[in-house]
């Protein structure tokens, strides 16, 4: 009740009404598309979590831990094999977020022989910071986890902000003052580059080919959120008024994403006005929305500024869940109050459903840390056998076993058996009066006399036909080449066709990389832009002259 202390009481109604109605209706409507992201799921699963801590229902927490733990991938750092063509630092950096707040909310555990929330936290920390790269742009992540990914030359907000708040976070809950020297460290490399200006805007990224120069204008609600996120983690842990004055500035700069008469319904400026939001992006809001409810607990001056707009965001989003087949679908624009416009998905019910439970942020318990009763079990190595992975899949070889040497021989005996007996069954002639001996000879003797016979075909041939193939042409341009022409987008709100960071994997896009090999097929390797299969019509008659002669040759050899 404290979250809504001095409400008139006709609107605490109101409130709560709306709140129980999203509740009911989001947690009831929607089955997961099994086509959505990797990254989206682990947003789901901090939905989940924040579901769980907010109300107390532990309904789901079962299956919310299932999902949590079939994820970790075989080094316990959310790199499973199976997200290996696809997965990002962002995409990583989600679900290291989800167990971090899974550990500061007292999450029921996992089972005692699964790692737990604080270790897996570490352990995607630990191969985010191997990353880091300095090399190029002077620092900050790439948006790629491998170069054979489209948008390894991509260095873009959303993941250096993930991996920020996870620093700062794990700074706050454990007290290494390391992870804050990581938080410092990514924050001053984001500021300086310009993916936050001087008016504490946040916008999308900048390619590598440019130095970071050329910087994507877009702004999307959970670029800045993550970036609250972490920055009263920080301010909570320092108590520094520098930490105050960035995060009230962040905070002040997400009036751009509140509309209407009072400037109170959240909307996602670049997207939903000309209503280009992909899948990733009807999804941004919940984001703001959940770190914003969040610094109201470690920065609780801010609780006056924020609360007004989340409430006022969470009653307009509710009046959309009329739509769809069974009237309980959510919409994404919450500015049409009482209205679905047709939108649905894991998105849209996810926005709706933290809208509702940020109401009630006040009457939870605070985060814990290490010190003031968090019991999650932490690893400060892990990830550690994983950092520096290049290729698909796991970077280290099973030992062969005795057993497995063992196996492999009795295997190939069989197989040496089974070819000589095969062998001489092939020589058996019931109707010749050859021994196997002799026929073993004269099988021999045709292998001889075949391998001359085509010696001298062979020879023969070289006279008409010449064989000797041309120089191998050399492939222009590079995938490097390529991003280095690739234009800036105009400033919000977006163009038709150009999207934000998350959609630059289109689908079945692997990367370039493979791309390119299958172009040279195509193209014959010629570089030319021809086909480099078909053959003129000149040379295939000419092709079945020599043919004709060599066929002739042949039969006159034989006779």
């Amino acid at each position: 009740m404290t979250a809504l202390r001095g409400r008139p009481i006709g609107q605490l109604g109101r409130v709560f009404t709306i709140v129980l109605f999203a509740l009911t209706r989001v947690s009831s409507a929607y089955d997961l598309d099994p086509d959505s992201e990797g990254w989206e799921a682990g947003a789901l699963m901090g939905t989940m979590i924040d579901y769980w801590y907010y109300t107390g229902d532990d309904t789901w927490n079962d299956k919310v831990v299932q999902a949590l733990m079939h994820q970790v991938g075989e080094f316990n750092d959310y790199m499973p094999d199976n997200q290996t063509l696809t997965e990002g630092n962002d995409d990583q950096g989600f679900w290291g977020l989800a167990v971090m707040s899974a550990a500061e909310q007292r999450f029921p555990d996992p089972p005692e022989d699964q790692p737990g929330y604080l270790g897996l936290a570490q352990a995607v920390f630990n191969t985010q910071a191997a990353r880091w790269d300095p090399g190029h742009c002077g620092g900050g992540l790439r948006w790629q986890i491998f170069n054979w990914n489209k948008g390894f030359d991509y260095k873009n907000t959303i993941s250096q902000g993930c991996f920020f708040a996870l620093a700062a976070r794990l700074a706050l809950y454990t007290g290494n003052s390391s992870y804050a020297e990581w938080a410092e460290r990514t924050w001053d490399w984001t500021k300086a580059v310009g993916f936050i200006d001087d008016n504490y805007s946040v916008f999308d990224g900048a390619h590598i080919p440019t130095n970071c120069t050329n910087i994507v204008p877009y702004q999307w609600s959970y670029n800045v959120g993550v970036f609250i996120n972490g920055a009263s983690a920080m301010y909570n842990l320092t108590g520094s008024d520098e930490w105050k004055e960035r995060l009230d500035s962040l905070v002040n700069a997400t009036d751009v994403f509140f509309v209407g008469d009072n400037r109170d319904i959240m909307q996602e400026v670049a997207c939903e006005t000309v209503e280009l939001c992909n899948n990733d992006q009807q999804s941004f809001k919940t984001y703001l929305t959940r770190w914003l409810a969040a610094t109201t607990k470690w920065a609780p001056h801010l609780t006056d500024y924020i609360m007004p707009k989340l409430r006022a965001s969470s009653i307009a989003a509710a009046s959309t869940c009329v739509g769809g087949d069974n009237g309980r679908m959510c919409g994404l624009k919450w500015t049409e109050q009482g209205k679905w416009d047709g939108l649905q998905g894991v998105g849209p019910q996810m926005m709706a459903m933290q809208a509702a439970l940020s109401n009630i942020v006040a009457s939870r318990p605070d985060p814990v840390t290490a010190s003031s009763g968090g019991t999650s079990t932490g690893d400060a190595a892990g990830g550690g056998e994983d950092i520096g992975r290049s290729e698909p899949g796991s970077n280290r070889t099973t030992p062969i076993k005795g057993g497995d040497k063992a196996g492999a021989a009795i295997v190939t005996i069989i197989l040496v058996v089974a070819l000589i007996a095969g062998f001489f069954w092939l020589l058996r002639d019931e109707t010749s009066d050859k021994t196997i001996k002799e026929r073993f000879f004269d099988f021999r003797s045709a292998l001889a006399g075949g391998a001359g016979l085509m010696t001298l075909v062979h020879r023969r041939n070289r006279d008409d036909v010449d064989e000797k193939s041309g120089p191998i042409d050399q492939r222009s341009g590079s995938d490097l080449d390529s991003s280095r022409n690739s234009e800036v987008p105009t400033p919000v709100p977006m163009q038709k066709g150009l999207t934000n960071s998350r959609r630059a994997l289109d689908d079945g896009a692997i990367g370039d990389k493979f791309a390119n090999v299958i172009q040279r097929e195509m193209s014959g390797g010629s570089g030319s832009g021809g086909s480099g299969w078909a053959t003129p019509v000149s040379e295939a008659g000419q092709r079945d002259s020599n043919r004709l002669s060599r066929k002739s040759m042949l039969s006159s050899t034989i006779n």
